[in-house]
């Protein structure tokens, strides 16, 4: 039986780079029932809210997504259409798996990271107000039991992937409450739950410095939600930068699998944009459903597209943003002609 995804196609690039992923989805003859939704701007033009209760209805019933980058205007307009939705879902776990691809020359050869980022409290809590003018304020919160949950969540991947090591990004020296509460909460789950996986501490700043310098001495970071979507960042360009780095939201009751990469106005429709990080997504979504659906098809078929994209860039088949001369569509092609 085909598994219902609700599929967001999203702003800017989003729904070009969507139909090339659907491409190679297809020719890998995966069983999959598309709802199509609407988030940011398309919505909005449809006359909805930027982040619509119809769709959240429609990935609630699913309990899984695919979804392309939505626009957030800087410093004013509507609030961030991921924080709405993360905050709408309880997708409190954010998984930015960071590894080198073949075929792509970056300074370092040796990067085989996961962020795991606490999604939904924080500075993105969304707690922000004017005082009086001239003076604003921003909220950071932390729960017990927010800080608990990222842990476990964080230390059961690390056993079920097999991972060695969970290392927390903290500023606990400076925000002694907020930081300091998610720090003694990731200490206790590892003394008493897992003693088996390794675990250290770093401030974030000299942490950082210790990931530009050797990144290969890193295997999980374990954040709270700001340094979390810093750090994803900065470990993005580690290997090549945000077209080439898969996300996954998840939740008890869903899961959103997206790019870590924006709306991109600027290319939209001209067919210069990478679909691998939208692709790559698509592929942590098929582990998932083997995984949590015990599909195994899925899960082949997940392997497929990875081993078909890893040899497509390792024969030099790259859109512009690293060096190449394919299209959007050309990569597609490309990826589907070594399924």
């Amino acid at each position: 039986m085909a598994h219902p995804v609700a599929l967001i196609p999203g702003d800017g690039i989003g729904p070009e780079i969507t139909e090339a992923v659907l491409a190679v989805l297809n020719a890998a003859e995966v069983d999959l029932e598309w709802h199509r939704c609407q988030a940011g701007l398309a919505a909005l033009e449809a006359g909805d809210p930027v982040m619509p209760e119809e769709t959240l209805e429609t990935i609630r019933r699913c309990g899984i997504a695919l979804k392309g980058p939505c626009t957030t205007p800087v410093g004013e307009g509507f609030a961030s259409v991921n924080v709405q939705l993360r905050k709408a879902l309880s997708l409190y776990a954010a998984v930015r798996p960071v590894r080198n691809l073949p075929g792509v020359t970056t300074r370092f050869d040796n990067v085989d990271l996961v962020i795991v980022r606490e999604n939904t409290e924080g500075l993105y809590s969304g707690i922000e107000n004017e005082v009086v003018p001239g003076l604003v304020t921003r909220m950071k919160v932390a729960t017990e039991a927010g800080c608990e949950r990222i842990a476990h969540w964080a230390f059961r991947y690390a056993t079920r992937r097999q991972r060695r090591k969970i290392t927390v990004f903290h500023k606990a020296n400076i925000m002694k409450m907020t930081d300091g509460l998610f720090l003694r909460a990731a200490e206790h789950v590892h003394k008493h739950e897992y003693p088996n996986i390794e675990y250290e501490i770093a401030i974030i700043d000299a942490g950082c410095m210790r990931l530009v310098q050797d990144p290969g001495q890193f295997d999980i970071l374990l954040l709270e939600n700001l340094y979390g979507d810093v750090v994803s960042d900065l470990c993005a360009g580690l290997v090549g930068g945000l077209g080439i780095v898969p996300g996954a939201n998840f939740g008890d009751d869903a899961a959103v699998f997206e790019a870590l990469h924006g709306s991109a106005p600027d290319i939209a429709g001209q067919g210069l944009a990478n679909p691998l990080a939208l692709l790559m997504s698509a592929v942590m979504m098929l582990n998932y459903l083997g995984e949590e659906c015990d599909d195994d098809e899925s899960a082949a078929a997940g392997a497929r597209i990875r081993d078909a994209y890893d040899r497509a860039l390792r024969e030099g088949m790259k859109t512009r943003d690293l060096g190449g001369e394919l299209s959007t569509a050309d990569f597609a092609e490309a990826v589907i002609a070594r399924l």
